[in-house]
């Protein structure tokens, strides 16, 4: 038997080798025929109080996916901007039948997913379950369960999430550029602050659901295994009681012109470590424009994704950074934009500039080559056929016909109109909708470090504070006043703290501390402890998973710890640890290696910036010229065959036993930021030299 099988397999093998021997794979396979669009028209009704519903059957598979799409044009809030993003939040966590905990729980028991927003909510489940999470959608969209203790939760959260994007050029670039193209008072130029979070009362939330989510020009898209006559009585069951508000349509201003000329709106973040470019101008641009389907390739073409011409000269031939995208955005009520962005090193900001706007100048004033034009229409038709396996993709895309009054072929034909751009369409759609002579070039940075070669461009450059209000240009030096030098700015540094005394009776240092990564779901804690003249340990912890990462030096050798596995330090971090004296370095200092460069501005306060040279190594640290407090040390290191910039900013100084102490310290290296905010410290108590094995 086994001897068959055997011969089997072999016969198998020897034949599928033919077969092969047979191809000639120098010759191209002929492309198979051009797919063909086929969306089911979606049945319709509508209920009395205005809700209109949509229906696709689809049989293939048991589940049903719900979409729900509240189609109030945008509205500015104002002074209470982000109250609709605050009851938002708060929807689909219960009703006032149904605690949250319950709510929840059945969900999670279905095997269901159910969430609501203030523009609408999205539900899924198998079609056994279908009438039932339907119910308890509409249940949670019209009797939510709102209290003043939830609502107090999230504008905490809010606050709390404001805080920590205070400092991230991702926000602050987003912020200031959509209030520049748009206009601060437009509705997608406004922008949450944490003064306009503490405006908004729990009866002003309240009242903008009653006011906003209503059925007046509510959409709900039904696809999947349901039948229409029994699908149509429930939507009418659970959703006839939910009732009218007043009218809520509105007029949507208009945008902010375009700039009159190609402009730098400069932000400076003095921390931070990279650059982030986005040049953008406004576009007028409606899904149902003829060029809608070219821009789509035209955009595709220039920065979509990594065949992009932006990606591949700013990440590929450059280096400058790990990617960069542009977007051209349709818009029905006219405020569509143009938006291509980056985030480069410092050192190479204005050279990402000139190397960004020669790419979109090469869109517009060159032919795209034809194989690179068939290739990106060929991956957007792959990946539009992949996403039409996609419920949500198929609701958006019946409800799109719907609210941009497109064509009922509109999607039926739409790969043709994809395949039937041209070379010269690209050319044209580009010189019509990206506009670089009338851009804004926005850019969040270092000043310091970048503004001297952005000025070398001749691109103008205009000030902006983070939020998107005009300043002078920052002053980044200021005379030195006579007589202070590095060795005074020390000596200021140790009697601010509380004397050379009291330092050097210090030992031990124990501090336990909070812990914010930037971006993760969890806040750890710390355990660090210190040991003179140079030994370290840190342990960091979370709740439910125990210790999480170790750091360890014991004067000789170290370590790092983390999900287990154990890897000992370089010779050249051990070779930096062992040059450290002391718990206070100013006390050990060698003034000879010390060098005061400037006065320059740190978080709005003047500081004196010390440059501290320890072999081929360069750091600065810098001082409180008011306080003689140390707010920042600055150095730079090689990892993975790129600079990285680790900035320390130290913070809220505290009394302990007669020492000043910084309570709050915030480390950024590259992208990612870390802060540690201090619960306790303690001098010579709760450390041994065990501690450091």
């Amino acid at each position: 038997m086994k001897t068959k099988l055997s011969a089997f397999i072999l016969l198998f093998l020897m034949s599928v080798t033919s077969v092969n021997a047979q191809l000639d794979r120098s010759i191209q396979p002929k492309p198979g025929p051009e797919p063909s669009i086929s969306l089911e028209v979606p049945s319709e009704f509508e209920l009395k109080n205005g809700l209109k519903v949509l229906v696709v059957e689809n049989h293939k598979l048991p589940r049903v996916t719900y979409s729900l799409n509240i189609d109030n044009k945008p509205v500015a809030t104002g002074a209470k901007a982000g109250v609709e993003s605050l009851i938002g939040s708060m929807l689909g966590n219960g009703t006032t039948s149904i605690p949250k905990d319950e709510f929840n729980e059945e969900i999670d028991f279905l095997g269901a997913n159910l969430n609501l927003g203030i523009n609408g909510g999205f539900a899924r489940s198998l079609s056994k379950y279908s009438e039932r999470i339907l119910e308890l959608m509409a249940d949670a969209a019209i009797n939510p369960l709102l209290t003043e203790e939830e609502f107090n939760k999230e504008k905490e959260k809010s606050i709390e999430g404001l805080k920590t994007q205070e400092k991230s050029i991702d926000a602050i670039s987003g912020r200031v550029g959509d209030a520049l193209l748009y206009g601060a008072k437009h509705p997608y130029g406004e922008f949450v602050t944490e003064e306009t979070i503490n405006n908004v009362t729990f009866g002003d939330a309240v009242a903008y659901y009653e006011k906003h989510f209503n059925p007046n020009n509510a959409y709900l898209v039904i696809i999947g295994d349901v039948d229409l006559s029994t699908v149509r009585k429930q939507v009418k069951k659970y959703f006839k009681d939910w009732e009218q508000s007043i009218d809520v349509s509105t007029t949507v201003p208009a945008v902010n012109p375009n700039a009159q000329y190609t402009q730098i709106n400069f932000v400076d973040l003095p921390n931070a470590s990279q650059s982030s470019i986005a040049i953008k101008n406004s576009v007028d641009l409606k899904m149902g424009d003829e060029d809608y389907h070219a821009s789509i390739i035209t955009n595709d073409i220039l920065g979509a994704s990594f065949t992009g011409y932006l990606y591949k000269n700013l990440r590929e031939t450059n280096g400058y950074t790990y990617g960069a995208n542009s977007r051209i955005r349709a818009n029905r009520y006219g405020a569509g934009s143009f938006n291509a962005t980056t985030k480069v090193r410092n050192m190479v900001t204005d050279s990402a500039v000139v190397e960004a706007m020669k790419e979109i100048n090469r869109l517009k004033t060159e032919k795209v080559d034809a194989q690179d034009l068939k290739d990106t229409k060929a991956k957007y038709v792959g990946n539009f056929i992949m996403g039409l396996e996609d419920p949500q993709t198929v609701a958006r895309y019946a409800l799109n016909i719907k609210l941009n009054n497109l064509p009922k072929n509109f999607y039926t034909t739409y790969l043709q109109k994809i395949n039937a751009v041209t070379a010269d369409d690209v050319k044209r759609v580009a010189n019509k909708y990206i506009k670089p002579e009338n851009a804004r070039i926005v850019i969040v940075g270092k000043g310091s470090e970048v503004l001297e070669n952005l000025e070398k461009t001749g691109i103008p450059i205009k000030y902006f504070d983070k939020y998107a209000n005009a300043v002078d240009k920052p002053v980044f030096s200021k005379p030195i006043p006579s007589g202070v030098t590095a060795e005074t700015v020390v000596a200021s540094y140790l009697k601010a703290v509380g004397g050379k005394d009291k330092l050097q009776n210090i030992n031990t240092v124990l501090t336990n501390a909070n812990v914010t990564i930037e971006g993760a779901p969890f806040k750890p804690t710390a355990v660090i402890k210190a040991m003179a003249p140079n030994k370290e340990s840190m342990e960091m912890t979370i709740e439910g998973m125990g210790t999480i990462m170790k750091q360890k030096f014991d004067g000789a050798t170290g370590y790092r710890e983390q999900q287990g596995m154990k890897v000992p330090m370089t010779d050249k971090e051990l070779d930096g640890k062992k040059e450290e004296k002391g718990l206070f370095p100013e006390l050990y200092v060698d003034v000879a290696n010390m060098e005061l460069e400037s006065i320059t501005t740190v978080e709005g306060k003047d500081a004196y910036k010390v440059k501290v040279t320890t072999g081929d190594d360069v750091s600065h640290r810098y001082y409180n010229t008011e306080t003689g407090y140390l707010i920042r040390t600055e150095s730079t290191s090689e990892q993975q065959g790129q600079s990285v910039t680790t900035t320390y900013d130290f913070s809220d100084y505290l009394d302990v036993n007669g020492v000043m102490i910084p309570q709050t310290q915030r480390i950024t290296a590259g992208p990612q930021i870390i802060t540690l905010k201090s619960t306790d410290v303690k001098f010579n108590e709760g450390v041994t030299d065990a501690d450091f094995n």
